[in-house]
């Protein structure tokens, strides 16, 4: 699969910088939703890159710093618990990937993000649906943005350690429902989802 094809279809039309932009961090009963967006100078590529839900922790790791050496700009955006219950998921993932394009040093020309919709970002813009394993820049994004969050959630765990968020990065695995069930909820939970089923 050629991970380049949006990529080199821009290029073709004379747009040099492209971010690629993704969130991670949906589902999850609690902590933040945290979006990357990153910037390669044309013609890059790092082998192996690819949707960072198909790579192990230790090469997701490995990826990032390898990310961060190679983009010409790494951008992030992180919108927490209590923004995400005031606006609604969607719209917090969307602010989100606002903010970590806002938050790149240079401005791009044009926007490739994962979903079936874009956000309104004033730039030109294209969602594409599976762009975590269709595009090179929004797979380099979903690393730099998943690398992020569970870095903050092994933080947070150290704060609330019942609810092992070290393990679990806030999602609704059985043992934090059973945690919920004991606890209550923490400050960092989501009031907004439900907590008496599994979070996808």
């Amino acid at each position: 699969m050629d991970l380049l094809q949006y990529e080199r279809q821009l290029w073709q039309q004379g747009i040099r910088l492209i971010a690629g932009v993704d969130e991670a961090g949906r589902g999850p009963l609690a902590g933040p939703v945290v979006a990357a967006a990153v910037v390669f100078e044309p013609g890059t590529f790092i082998p192996g890159v690819r949707d960072s839900k198909k790579l192990s922790p230790q090469k997701r790791a490995e990826f990032y710093e390898i990310i961060q050496q190679q983009a010409i700009s790494v951008g992030i955006g992180k919108v927490d618990h209590e923004e995400i219950d005031r606006l609604n998921i969607l719209q917090a993932a969307y602010k989100a990937m606002r903010m970590a394009v806002a938050n790149l040093k240079i401005s791009p020309e044009y926007v490739l993000v994962d979903g079936p919709s874009a956000p309104n970002f004033h730039l030109p813009a294209l969602a594409i649906v599976d762009g975590d394993s269709l595009s090179f820049s929004i797979a380099a994004a979903s690393i730099i943005a998943k690398v992020t969050r569970d870095r903050l959630m092994e933080k947070l765990d150290c704060m609330y350690p019942q609810y092992k968020f070290a393990k679990n990065k806030g999602y609704g695995t059985m043992e934090h429902i059973a945690a919920l069930k004991v606890y209550g909820p923490c400050p960092i939970h989501r009031r907004s989802f439900r907590w008496n089923k599994k979070s996808d």
